[in-house]
């Protein structure tokens, strides 16, 4: 009688402590996810931070990047081998980075590139309207020019910025197209 009663409270028994496991395995998953985007969060503001703190970053590259879970993808374009090398270095020294995919394009030199880019500068931040984008140590406005081509990345405050940038590039002798991909900033 005892063997009975012993196998009818363990029969009982049995799916209540499975309910509280298959509980438990969707809090701990829940817990999971929040601590995998707080990780994820963390790897991204770490990596934006490690980027523009690289001493060769200037207004003619462009870096950008993707976290997915421990792995980044670095993508743009840069005028030196070097700072694309430098940006994959940091990146991969940042806790919970396991691996880094570095897709950035070296833009090829060119004289005339040169050129290009110092006079669309000139013509953008000399405009009284978009002066204030030259400011910072990394201003918020990137000039990219690969073959007499522009294309303007970054973020501006209003479509009339975004709209004046265009037409300020467009007027340097040489430019054969622009691109425009600013973001206008949500107020």
């Amino acid at each position: 009688m005892k063997k009975i009663l012993y196998w009818l409270l363990a029969g009982l028994m049995c799916p209540t402590v499975s309910v509280t496991g298959m509980a438990q395995n969707s809090g701990a998953s829940v817990q999971t996810s929040n601590g995998a985007q707080r990780l994820q969060e963390r790897i991204s503001r770490e990596v934006y931070h490690e980027l523009v703190m690289l001493p060769q970053l200037s207004i003619f590259d462009n870096l950008q990047y993707k976290a997915e879970g421990s792995k980044v993808t670095l993508t743009g374009q840069v005028r030196n081998a070097i700072l694309k090398d430098s940006a994959e270095k940091v990146v991969k020294k940042i806790e919970g980075v396991e691996s880094v995919n570095n897709q950035i394009e070296i833009l090829p030199p060119s004289p005339n590139d040169d050129r290009i880019r110092t006079q669309v500068a000139r013509a953008i931040f000399n405009d009284e309207r978009l002066f204030r984008y030259s400011m910072g140590s990394v201003p918020p406005i990137h000039i990219i020019v690969k073959g007499g081509h522009v294309t303007l990345e970054g973020v501006v405050d209003s479509q009339g910025d975004k709209d004046a940038a265009t037409l300020r590039a467009n007027g340097v002798a040489g430019v054969f197209s622009v691109e425009n991909h600013l973001q206008v900033q949500k107020p």
